[in-house]
């Protein structure tokens, strides 16, 4: 779990420094700019909510399997 939130601070992160270096070192109008940066905030979100969903499934599954364990059958009764 702490990888995962671990993982989720680095693309935050990594969005927001992106953000401001391009802001700063773009020789673009303001205009285009801002499009590009709602385009990689967009990106970024649609990155966060697929790989929580991913997340999500695998715990999902894992709680299935902690809830209905499956029994193992002992060697003499096969």
């Amino acid at each position: 779990m702490r990888q995962f939130f671990a993982f989720l601070l680095g693309v935050v992160s990594g969005a927001l420094i992106g953000s401001s270096i391009a802001i700063l070192a773009a020789p673009s109008s303001g205009e285009d700019l801002r499009s590009e940066l709602r385009n990689r905030w967009n990106r970024v979100r649609d990155e966060l909510s697929e790989a929580a969903g991913e997340r999500r499934y695998e715990l999902e599954r894992q709680l299935s399997s902690m809830r209905n364990p499956v029994r193992e059958i002992p060697l003499e009764d096969r």
